[in-house]
Order: C-alpha cells, then sequence, then structure tokens
C-alpha cells in the first residue's frame, strides 16, 4: 500500500506501521486531518504486513490539540436531530471504530497535549502512552456548550469509570500524565526521554508475534467492551441536539474570538475554554 498523505508521515517497518502526525501548528484535528486518519485506518486495518500501528507527533507540545472548532460551527444545523440507526453512519465514530476493532495492536504516543476529538482518537486505541510532564489530556467540550461527540462518552467510562469519566468531561480541565496513568487513560506515564523507545520496543515486540493470534487476543478482549453503538448512536443525538442551540453556537464563536486554536492560547486551553462565557 502506498500510504501517501500530507498530514501523516508513514513508514513500514518490522511489522509496524509508525503514522506521524504533521499538521502545523498545533496538530489540530481539521478536516483534512481527520479525512486521512479515517483513511489511513481503513487502509491499515487491511495490510497483511502489519501486526501493530503506533500513532505520534514531533511535535513536543501537541499530538492533536482537539476538533477543529470552525469546522463544527460549520455543520448544518437547519433541520431537527436526527437520531441515527446505524452508529457507524457517523463518519467520526467509524474511524474510531476502525482503530480499536481492526485485527492489529494499536498504540498511541501521546508525547503533548490531546484534547478532544483527539482525546476520542486516543481513547479509542488497545494502548497509550504518555511523557510525564509533557502529556496533558482535556475533553474540554461542555465549556463550550456541545458535549464529546466522538465517542469519548463512551469511551471514558469504560476506561476510567463512571465518576472519573464524569470528572474529565463536565470539568473540562487538563488532566497531567500522572493523574492520566493513575486512573487508567494511559498504560505508562514515562519520563519524555523514554517515552518513544518504550513504545519503540513494546510496538517492536508485538509485532514481532504472530498475526493471527495477536487477532485472536484483541477479538476475544474486545467483548468485555460490549456492544458499544446503542451509546454512540445516543451521543450522536445529543451532540447533534446540543450543537442547535444558540449558547452553544455563542460559546464556540467566543472561544475563536479569545485565540482559540492559536498556538498561544492553546498552551492554556483549560483556561481559555473557561473564560468563554464568563465561567470561572
Amino acid at each position: 500500500m502506498a500510504y501517501e498523505y500530507e498530514r501523516l508521515h508513514v513508514k513500514i517497518e518490522d511489522g509496524v506501521a509508525w503514522a506521524t502526525i504533521d499538521n502545523p501548528p498545533i496538530n489540530l484535528m481539521s478536516l483534512e486531518l481527520f479525512g486521512e486518519l479515517a483513511r489511513f485506518g481503513s487502509e491499515v486495518a487491511e495490510d497483511d504486513a502489519v501486526r501493530a500501528v503506533v500513532l505520534r507527533s514531533d511535535d513536543p507540545d501537541f499530538f492533536i490539540a482537539h476538533f477543529d472548532v470552525e469546522a463544527i460551527l460549520g455543520f448544518p444545523t437547519d433541520t431537527p436531530a436526527k437520531r441515527a440507526t446505524d452508529a457507524l453512519a457517523n463518519p467520526f465514530h467509524a474511524m474510531c471504530e476502525t482503530f480499536r476493532t481492526m485485527p492489529k495492536a494499536t498504540l498511541a504516543e501521546i508525547g503533548g497535549r490531546v484534547g478532544g476529538g483527539g482525546s476520542e482518537l486516543a481513547a479509542s486505541f488497545d494502548m497509550r502512552f504518555g511523557a510525564l510532564g509533557r502529556t496533558v489530556i482535556s475533553q474540554p467540550e461542555v465549556a463550550i456548550g456541545i458535549l464529546p461527540g466522538g465517542s469519548g462518552t463512551q469511551r471514558l467510562p469504560r476506561l476510567l469509570g463512571r465518576g472519573r469519566a464524569l470528572e474529565m468531561i463536565l470539568g473540562c480541565d487538563d488532566l497531567d500524565a500522572e493523574t492520566a496513568e493513575r486512573w487508567g487513560y494511559l498504560n505508562r506515564a514515562l519520563p519524555p526521554n523514554e517515552l518513544r523507545p518504550f513504545v519503540n520496543k513494546l510496538a517492536r515486540r508485538i509485532a514481532s508475534f504472530p498475526a493471527e493470534a495477536i487477532a485472536a487476543a484483541k477479538q476475544s478482549v474486545l467483548q468485555v467492551d460490549g456492544d458499544v453503538a446503542p451509546g454512540l448512536i445516543e451521543e450522536g443525538f445529543l451532540f447533534q441536539g446540543l450543537l442547535r442551540t444558540q449558547p452553544a453556537q455563542d460559546r464556540m464563536r467566543e472561544f475563536m474570538d479569545r485565540g482559540g486554536q492559536t498556538r498561544k492560547a492553546e498552551l492554556r486551553l483549560s483556561r481559555i475554554f473557561t473564560e468563554t462565557g464568563g465561567a470561572s
């Protein structure tokens, strides 16, 4: 397979697909990056030469900032919200499910900030690894009047438990690497200079084992999650409904007016989001 993208650099080696995000200035989950990630997921899922997938960034500050708020403001709202009958009708849900269910091990190397849709994508991976003092995780959607609509309301309770998931979703605050490891979001939080070597070694180790055994073991473990489709459908419906409210539209625009999606503002994201709309 060619794996030719503009915002992803992909290398296949030792049975591992190494995909590096490159969408400056903050690795925003733009519509273009989303499209490439979705296409990469579909392609690598079918590649028999790959047994493990690693998603990473070379930007020390950002893994994936969050989904593009300006793009969300452009989503159609002129018709009533409609509850889907198929969870995979939502293209973002479909992308996350591809990485969650593909017959390969999926590892997210989160060396910097990850929020919103980027966090939801990472939470859909089999394993997540972070850097002490650098990795910051957030689900800031409620602060701007919406909810995590890319599978976060379903992933996080399964990873963290109900109470901690709600603290993260409703608190809209930063989660540091040490806490994220303790809560179960991260498999491990490592010193920054140890993160990449550890992930490299683990991915290569997994990829050295028989593909059939990797796929079967993952398929069996996936059963623990149960049927996620009903929850994803409800999440999508509720997200659509909130998107059509005036507070959400106002708070998203205010976030952009306050410098949202600029590198300077995104490095203080939790404060920017909670300042929006006069929250304290």
